[in-house]
């Protein structure tokens, strides 16, 4: 039978309680995560390649563990792109 291992200690408080984990902060103020079947034509998403606009409802591939939607860049309505992300997946967008 296999001996068990040493434990692991936690910091304690002078009274004995375990700390309360920190509270996350928020991504900012006017931004909210929501899944990518809950984006709405007008809300934009940003990531490292710019800022961009949602024109289309989203659709889904994959029996549904895929969701796609088209794009426009913000300034440029020439650039469009089809964005996808995992359905579980949350997305930080700001509504317009």
């Amino acid at each position: 039978m296999a001996k068990p291992g040493p434990e692991k200690k936690r910091d304690r408080k002078a009274n004995g309680q375990l700390p309360l984990p920190t509270p996350r902060a928020p991504a900012s103020a006017s931004a909210s995560r929501v899944l990518p079947m809950d984006l709405k034509v007008g809300d934009r998403v940003v990531d490292e390649s710019g800022e961009w606009e949602i024109v289309s409802r989203p659709y889904t591939s994959n029996a549904g563990k895929d969701a796609h939607v088209r794009v426009k860049k913000v300034g440029r309505p020439e650039v469009t792109e089809i964005r996808g992300w995992r359905a579980h997946e949350r997305v930080a967008v700001r509504r317009g």
